[in-house]
Parts: structure tokens; C-alpha cells; sequence
């Protein structure tokens, strides 16, 4: 039995958190959707939800809102399932980069929610708000970044 390493949930009264939601596989992404915005309305946070064709797009989705100036973090939520070619390696490999990216060199709280999974039974198991809640996890994450980052930075 997979166990996940819990934290205390942060509070973020009035924090802004856009949600950047991988359609590819729309039940899945529909479950870690759920998942995320209930843990953003239970920090106290706000959240805005735009939809992007792919995982390989949620980088530049993210650059591009941040741009902005109206969020104060990010959720990238998707779903990588193994195929018969190296395709899934790129996809996987690059937006995980695209992301860290954006965090260390931007300063930007990402939440990486984008599941890689071999089939969908594990998607469907990790992406279940009920059960495992990647996406939940995911939006916890960029609101425990989004402390940390205001803490050592109170201006941004």
C-alpha cells in the first residue's frame, strides 16, 4: 500500500490559484479537478480553472498567466498514461522541466499534479478525490510553496 507523506494544510485567505487542467484524458483530469478546488476553498484560497489540450502545454499556460500578475499560484493538473512508443517519455519529461522551470527561475508555487501512469486503472486510483487525491495533494503543495515563498518574500 502506497502511503504519501502528509503536512498540515496552509491557509491562504484570498490567495488567487489558477488551476491549468490537461483535457487529454477528461474523466481523470475531471477527478484531480474536483480534488484540487477542494483543497484551494478549504485553505481559504480562490481558484480559476482554464483548459489546455495536453500536459506538454501546461508550462507555457502557466508562463504566459503569470505574465498577469493576477494568481498567486499554480496547480497543473493532466495525465500521462505509458504507450507503445518513447512519446510518453517526452511529454513526461519535458512538462515535469517546463514546470521546475518556472519555479526556480520565476519564483512561482506550482502544485505538479500531472499523473505518469502505465495504465488507466492507476489514474483512475491516484486521481479518485476519495481515495489517494492527487489533485488535492497538488493544490497543497502550491499553497505550502505559495507560504514559504511569502515568508522569505512578504512583497511578492
Amino acid at each position: 500500500m502506497e502511503t504519501a507523506a502528509r503536512f498540515e494544510p496552509v491557509r491562504a485567505e484570498g490567495a488567487r490559484i489558477l488551476i491549468v487542467a490537461a483535457r487529454y484524458y477528461a474523466d481523470v483530469v475531471d477527478a484531480l479537478i474536483l480534488g484540487a478546488r477542494r483543497a484551494i476553498e478549504e485553505a481559504g484560497a480562490e481558484s480559476e480553472l482554464i483548459e489546455i489540450p495536453g500536459a506538454f502545454e501546461a508550462p507555457a499556460a502557466i508562463a504566459f498567466a503569470a505574465q498577469s500578475g493576477d494568481f498567486d499560484g499554480y496547480v497543473a493538473l493532466g495525465c500521462v498514461i505509458r504507450g507503445e512508443t518513447s512519446h510518453y517519455d517526452y511529454v513526461c519529461g519535458e512538462s515535469a522541466r517546463g514546470l521546475m522551470d518556472l519555479a526556480i527561475q520565476d519564483g512561482l508555487p506550482i502544485g505538479y499534479g500531472i499523473l505518469t501512469v502505465e495504465n488507466a486503472a492507476q489514474a483512475v486510483a491516484r486521481a479518485d478525490p476519495a481515495t489517494r487525491d492527487k489533485g488535492g495533494e497538488a493544490a497543497r503543495a502550491c499553497l505550502a510553496m505559495l507560504a514559504l515563498r511569502n515568508r522569505f518574500d512578504p512583497e511578492s
